[in-house]
């Protein structure tokens, strides 16, 4: 017995040794040096492990063997090794340029997670779609964001043509729009944001439906819209698009950018010109006159491989007229007068300086200053102020083995003054709000993932508002997952913030001294399946419930005299509902389909509690066939069902339906051909887009398009 014993431990003490020896790799960017997370390391196609936050991994294998690295963006490497090894083994991923393209980077999230072990959902309209709709629709990313499930662009005024973002059935002013992680377009300096920013100039478009106030502030209760420019790469990148449509609308956009060895850029310029149409002959424009300049230079700084400095600056100027069509053809009489006019001049600065130490910890510090004009002309009145928004940030990541840190401080604030113009009971005002967030992403598992943060933000008026959040990812097994999340969220008061109906800016009074902040609680449950047959074969399916709930909602309500005024109401909005969509990819087909349904209800309401203008049902549809090297066919389809009105009338469902066609000409020329709208359908059909006269009209709120079939033909030129 003795024997034996001695002969079983020996074998033991043998063995260990090897079982215990594992083999230590660490997988960089080949360029910069750093390291790459979820890089996979695989031997026959057997997946062995993934690499963590700080691009290490490790491999308990031995004998000879052949290792395949892999990553998203970067071409595969091949490896043949005798292991263990006691070395670290240092393996270089190199770009894959038209890969890269595609590489999913959440700016949203700031950790530079891949989409899909994200704790917190974003969903990503990436570089394809942003060519696709510069051809498409050049001037805005209005109609692309309006593609995704959930969000509803809901145009205000039938005069300026100016819309809102709405998302899981809240108004446009819970919203959060960034660019580039800057809060530029809140307020008075909101109007008109989205629909100056063209797709052309973006890498990509980040969403996040419900709350996310944590790392960028507490005005994404709805969710939060981050549009992303592009940077430049080693490969000179250069595109011209020309544009005309049947709603007399021409586009000249140019996108140029190259990177070099310690310097690089960006520079984007766009010319749009519209003209005055009235589509339903009422008189009155349904499209208003339009004269818009953007330019967009950024110039990059690569002092080091670990250190980026950027400077940008966006200069827009934006004209429109609209009202009645004799005034804008400029023969007004005492009877024909009414128009609205308004003048927007927006300038923008930006400074980014990003310092990564040890390959794994960033600091980060930026900051921008916008400066905004707007005036506003009818046929009694005029005004013109002005808005400055700056935003100032600190963070730093800290990356480590099982999870990462964020933190940081930031200061964010503005300051609306009026200009030489007619009376107007709005005051002078200056907000400034300072925040210190956190947030910690800890890996349990390669299954498991857990993000928590905190923020606490001081604001001069509206004293300390405390926003936790809390997010869980569990992968089930390799098809299945599911998160699930819950945030809180709050939203200053501002007279000027987007309503479902654009009131005229003399009836609308100042937010008096007794109104309190909004504030918000946001829970998110959704579940996916994922299969990947081979690299052209893909489904993805995704089901996610909603419930926000905002306390002390501030409401408007208009008096016998049109004055506008602000209050809190006595009891809560809470929205609820589902949103699935479904992307299939086959070969050269691609199809989406997503259905959301929202319950919106204004609860302080005794009766008719339904959020007017907000469909229960809403589904949208896309298919895609991409013949290779000769261009592409797709056909968009979206269901809105019927919605409350103000009076509590229900309008009809509607469908809507588009086309277009693309075709590659040649190497460097190709041709788009789309229409939009090819039933025609315009809420012009169903009733009257204003009551009164044509001296003194009062327009309806809009539940529909009133533009109708527009079809344009894009030329592109690509370098």
């Amino acid at each position: 017995m003795l024997r034996i014993l001695f002969s079983f431990s020996f074998f033991l003490l043998s063995i260990a040794p090897n079982a215990q020896v594992l083999t230590q790799f660490r997988i960089v960017d080949s360029a910069f040096k750093l390291p790459i997370g979820s890089a996979t390391i695989s031997n026959h196609q057997k997946i062995l492990t993934q690499s963590d936050q700080r691009g290490k991994a490790n491999v308990n294998v031995e004998g000879n063997c052949l290792l395949n690295f892999t990553a998203i963006g970067y071409r595969s490497v091949m490896l043949k090794l005798v292991l263990p090894d006691t070395n670290i083994i240092e393996v270089r991923l190199v770009p894959e340029p038209e890969v890269m393209e595609d590489v999913v980077i959440i700016a949203s999230t700031r950790t530079n997670q891949r989409i899909e072990n994200a704790p917190i959902k974003v969903e990503v309209l990436g570089s394809e779609e942003m060519q696709e709709e510069s051809s498409v629709k050049p001037s805005t990313v209005l109609g692309i964001i309006g593609d995704a499930s959930g969000v509803q662009i809901q145009q205000s005024s039938a005069v300026s043509g100016n819309a809102n973002v709405r998302i899981q059935g809240l108004d446009g002013r819970y919203t959060q729009i960034l660019r580039d992680g800057f809060p530029l377009y809140d307020g008075y300096s909101g109007g008109f944001g989205l629909m100056s920013i063209p797709p052309l100039d973006l890498k990509q478009i980040e969403l996040i439906k419900g709350s996310a106030s944590t790392l960028f502030g507490g005005g994404a209760i709805g969710g939060l819209i981050n549009l992303i420019s592009k940077k430049p790469t080693a490969k000179q990148e250069g595109i011209i698009t020309l544009n005309h449509t049947t709603l007399k609308e021409t586009n000249v956009n140019s996108f140029f950018s190259k990177k070099y060895k310690k310097i690089g850029y960006t520079f984007y310029s766009g010319y749009t010109k519209q003209l005055a149409v009235d589509v339903n002959k009422d008189g009155f424009s349904d499209v208003s006159t339009t004269t818009s300049l953007v330019i967009h230079p950024r110039l990059f700084f690569y002092p080091n491989p670990s250190t980026q400095i950027t400077l940008g600056i966006t200069s827009t100027k934006d004209s429109r007229l609209g009202g009645d069509m004799l005034v804008i053809a400029k023969h007004s009489d005492s009877i024909h007068k009414y128009f609205q006019e308004n003048n927007i001049g927006r300038t923008s600065a930006e400074f980014l300086f990003e310092k990564t130490f040890d390959s794994k910890n960033r600091l980060a510090i930026k900051s921008s200053l916008s400066n905004f004009e707007r005036s506003i002309a009818g046929p009694t009145h005029y005004f013109k102020a002005k808005q400055i928004d700056y935003y100032s940030e600190f963070s730093l990541l800290l990356n480590q083995k099982k999870g990462s840190w964020i933190s940081g401080i930031n200061l964010t604030g503005n300051r609306f003054a009026k200009l030489p113009g007619d009376f107007v009971y709005l005051q002078n005002n200056v907000n400034n709000t300072i925040g210190f967030f956190s947030q910690y992403n800890y890996k349990f598992s390669k299954n498991t993932t857990i993000e928590a943060g905190l923020r606490d933000d001081y604001n001069e008026k509206y004293n300390n508002f405390i926003l936790p959040r809390i997010a869980i990812f569990k992968r089930i097994n390799h098809h299945w997952g599911t998160r699930l999340g819950v945030g809180a969220g709050y939203k200053l008061p501002d007279p000027l913030s987007p309503q479902i109906k654009e009131y005229d800016i003399e009836n609308i009074m100042p937010i008096d001294a007794a109104v309190q902040a909004e504030n918000s609680v946001g829970y998110n449950a959704e579940i996916n399946y994922k299969k990947n047959w081979d690299a052209d074969k893909t489904l993805f399916i995704n089901h996610a419930f909603f419930l926000t709930e905002i306390n002390n909602p501030v409401i408007s309500k208009e008096d016998q005299l049109q004055h506008v005024s602000f209050f809190n109401a006595s009891n809560s909005i809470i929205s609820k509902g589902f949103d699935t969509y479904i992307k299939l990819k086959m070969e050269d087909w691609e199809i989406y389909a997503g259905c959301t349904y929202t319950i919106a209800e204004r609860k302080y309401l005794q009766v008719n509690q339904s959020m007017p203008y907000t469909p229960a049902f809403r589904m949208a549809y896309m298919i895609t066939h991409e013949i290779e090297g000769k261009g592409r066919f797709c056909v968009e389809a979206s269901y809105n069902g019927s919605q409350y009105k103000e009076d509590h009338t229900k309008t009809p469902s509607y469908l809507f339906l588009a086309a277009m066609t693309e075709i590659n000409l040649s190497k460097h020329f190709s041709a788009v051909l789309n229409c939009e709208n090819i039933l025609d359908y315009r809420q012009s059909k169903k009733e009257a887009l204003y009551t009164g006269t044509i001296t003194n009209p009062s327009f309806q709120s809009l539940w529909a398009p009133i533009d109708g079939r527009a079809i344009n033909l894009s030329l592109k030129y690509k370098l």
